[in-house]
């Protein structure tokens, strides 16, 4: 099997704030797997909050790549994947699911099978999808809130936790007015004590709101736990609920877990918390970071498990290199065909893809499986960037 990599730089289409953060850009690492003339591809994205910068990623991708030599073929390597054998021990999360990815959509590919009949789920999974309005003006937020909701948005996440926690307030009121029959959810990333929480929480439960997300800091799950007994919303936990062992810590404890691919190691973990939180009352939500196409398209093919949907990182870009499971209509929707489903878009102002990528090592395309055309790469990652949860 060969490997290769490719790192892009993803836009915004604006900038998004969140508690901590406010975010313009991030690159990502695309690797991909060839095997007797089919492609399989995988996303990671960088991430200050996971501690991944670009040459981090393609550092640790590149060992990943080495790694799978040693395999005849991609369908004994997925199966290391998923028994934990491959990448090596400590590897983080986001590189195991980009690996896993390219796998996925190259075995698939050699069976003609979309990635969820691979899984077991027969017919095509499409659920509505949270779209993320950020830390902005309650004036903003409304013109966003019907702008979205027109568009077919049925369920809106609301994001909070600034200094004055009435900003927040009337921000959801404003969206709460201007889109009346949508969904929403809060997502404060981690800003309020839980002092805080237990006295702004039904205040929101009051406008409306569905549920919660990590509404306390992370690194206390006792105390998010304890939140929940009492909490007039369904508390999900996100940032304290990144391993399997996490999530046993809270299943029964906590009204959801936001399950992320890049945070929990991929599909098959996804599917691992999926079985171990049957039955606790605590519901699997799937989110993701702010991601092409290529990095949501194997959560699109898990979509139809999960209680709550957010699924919307490809939304927020300024140019999605990929395309394929849709979303801009408030559905996502797996792609159509083998693997993933989905295909690289070309650059702007061309309507086809070079025939060859000049790359050292690199074989030019089969024509049945189009490769990405080259994108800028970039020397220097910003470090003041964060991530969206």
């Amino acid at each position: 099997m060969n490997v290769t990599l490719r790192v892009v730089r993803l836009r915004l289409a604006e900038p998004l704030r969140i508690s901590r953060s406010v975010m313009t850009e991030r690159n990502a690492v695309w690797i991909t797997v060839e095997h007797h003339g089919l492609r399989g591809h995988g996303e990671a994205v960088t991430s200050v909050y996971y501690g991944l910068d670009t040459d981090t990623l393609r550092r640790l991708l590149a060992g990943a790549g080495d790694g799978l030599g040693r395999f005849a073929d991609p369908e004994s390597a997925l199966a290391a994947v998923r028994d934990g054998e491959l990448p090596a021990p400590g590897t983080p999360p986001a590189v195991t699911a980009a690996v896993e990815s390219a796998l996925l959509d190259l075995v698939g590919k050699r069976a003609g099978q979309p990635v969820h009949q691979l899984l077991g789920t027969v017919d095509r999974p499409a659920a509505a999808t949270a779209r993320t309005i950020g830390i902005v003006s309650a004036e903003r937020a409304r013109t966003q809130a019907r702008c979205l909701a027109d568009s077919g948005f049925g369920v809106l996440k609301v994001k909070a936790g600034t200094a004055d926690p009435e900003d927040d307030l009337a921000r959801v009121r404003a969206v709460r007015g201007a889109a009346p029959a949508a969904a929403l959810l809060l997502d404060p990333n981690g800003a309020w004590s839980p002092d805080q929480a237990r006295q702004l929480l039904p205040r929101f439960a009051e406008l409306g709101v569905e549920a919660v997300e990590q509404p306390t800091a992370p690194g206390d799950p006792e105390a998010l736990a304890r939140l929940a007994e009492r909490s007039p919303l369904p508390v999900i936990a996100d940032e304290d609920a990144v391993s399997l062992v996490d999530v046993q810590r809270l299943a029964g404890r906590v009204q959801g877990v936001n399950v992320k691919l890049a945070k929990c190691g991929g599909v098959h973990a996804a599917l691992r918390i999926e079985e171990l939180i049957a039955g606790s009352g605590t519901r699997l939500m799937l989110g993701c970071l702010t991601a092409g196409t290529l990095g949501i398209a194997p959560a699109v093919h898990l979509a139809d498990r999960a209680r709550w949907v957010d699924l919307d990182g490809h939304l927020l870009l300024a140019h999605d290199p990929w395309t394929g499971i849709g979303g801009t209509d408030g559905t996502v929707r797996a792609g159509t065909g083998a693997g993933l489903g989905v295909r690289p878009v070309p650059p702007r102002g061309t309507d086809r893809f070079p025939s060859s990528v000049a790359q050292p090592g690199v074989q030019p395309a089969a024509p049945k499986d189009a490769q990405p055309a080259a994108l800028p790469v970039v020397q220097k990652e910003r470090h003041h960037r964060e991530d969206v949860e």
